[in-house]
């Protein structure tokens, strides 16, 4: 057998290996997929006779805020259902999100070495707690504040009565940011242990970054000055948490090592 017909069979050899461990990854990406889908449906399944009464606890903090006989209103016909089965839907999202993290997780682990583990587990975590922690400072200081400020201002004469599902996109469009927004010092850790910034440099761009922090409040937050500073100084906050836990990260990444993990 010439040099050439080896070469040949051992890339079909290669090959051959190959596609078996290609069809075995498919095979539980299609697990785990199955599996967050089915936690996500149960979630929901299980909230949906509770729609309503979610829906009522959301309205609350604009309920609490207009004049005696207030109240939300209906301009469309399927609105009274759709509304708080889209509520329910959201509230199976939030409830099983650690269960898809943890699917994607035990996906994507196998392949990842032993610093990178330390390092993804806690990233993880901390990003799971600080979307639920902007989600709450949303729901129990922000909407309280914004609807007082806006009931405060109504002109005389003025009923303010929103369309449930108006009321309910505007609420999750805030969660969503605020969730998001609260993810900052995950956000900066991962570009200083990526290599792309470091603790110095984020110092330095200190006030580039609280100027942008103020353009990205008043883009993503309803047209008043109180949400934005409600958004704004947080992320203000959050970004020295980044700083210093990006320090805190910064050895730690060039002292270990990079072997697998067993």
């Amino acid at each position: 057998m010439t040099d050439a017909e080896r070469g040949a069979r051992a890339a079909d050899d290669a090959d051959d290996a190959v596609q078996p461990r290609l069809l075995d990854h498919l095979l539980e990406l299609r697990a785990r997929l199955l599996r967050a889908v089915a936690g996500l449906l149960i979630a929901f399944v299980a909230l949906l006779p509770f729609g309503n009464t979610l829906y009522a606890w959301l309205a609350q903090p604009l309920l609490d805020k207009l004049p005696a006989g207030g109240q939300l209103i209906a301009t469309q016909v399927a609105s009274p259902f759709f509304a708080p089965v889209k509520l329910a839907f959201f509230a199976a999202l939030l409830l099983v999100m650690p269960w898809l993290l943890y699917q994607a997780w035990s996906f994507v682990a196998p392949g990842l070495y032993r610093r990178e583990k330390r390092l993804a587990l806690p990233l993880l975590a901390s990003a799971v707690a600080l979307f639920y922690a902007g989600c709450a400072f949303a729901f129990f200081l922000v909407l309280p504040t914004v609807f007082g400020f806006l009931a405060g201002i109504t002109p005389d004469g003025v009923a303010m009565m929103t369309d449930i599902t108006a009321y309910l996109d505007f609420v999750l469009v805030i969660f969503l940011a605020f969730g998001a927004s609260f993810e900052l010092p995950v956000a900066l850790v991962i570009l200083v242990v990526l290599g792309w910034v470091t603790p110095a440099q984020l110092r330095e761009a200190r006030g580039y970054a609280v100027v942008g922090i103020f353009i990205i409040a008043a883009v993503i937050t309803p047209p008043d000055v109180v949400s934005q500073l409600l958004l704004a100084v947080p992320m203000c906050i959050l970004y020295e948490i980044g700083i210093l836990a990006a320090r805190w990260v910064t050895p730690r990444t060039a002292a270990d090592g990079d072997a697998p993990a067993p």
